[in-house]
């Protein structure tokens, strides 16, 4: 079983910078794909962003050129780079280990999620 833990939310204004961390623990397996999600109230979770074991990165096209991710294995943390924040961006962001990049299947594991609020 593998352990998620994010932290790094906030609120900031809009154009503000935010990163958010998720330290796996327990058994975490380096082929796994590890994703960013999020939910604004009222909607469903999407995929942010997510990187494959081989160092595939993936974006969504709404945070493309204004979110980085990356992680530091020896950490096993995953990072979110969030710039340019918008209103839009307002919502829970969690991270999520998976078989499948930005896809949520019976097999991934959540974190609890972290807050992160913009406002204009």
């Amino acid at each position: 079983q593998v352990y998620l833990v994010e932290s790094g939310g906030g609120s900031v204004q809009a154009g503000g910078s935010l990163r958010l961390s998720c330290e796996a623990t327990g058994d975490v397996y380096s082929g796994y794909c590890m994703n960013w999600f999020r939910q604004a109230p009222g909607q469903a979770r999407e995929g942010v962003a997510a990187i494959d074991s081989d160092g595939t990165i993936t974006y969504a096209d709404s945070v493309k050129g204004r979110f980085t991710i990356s992680k530091d294995n020896a950490k096993n943390t995953l990072y979110l780079q969030m710039n340019d924040l918008q209103p839009e961006d307002t919502a829970m962001y969690f991270c999520r280990t998976e078989w499948q990049c930005m896809e949520i299947t019976p097999l991934g594991t959540w974190g609890q999620g972290t807050q992160v609020t913009v406002s204009s």
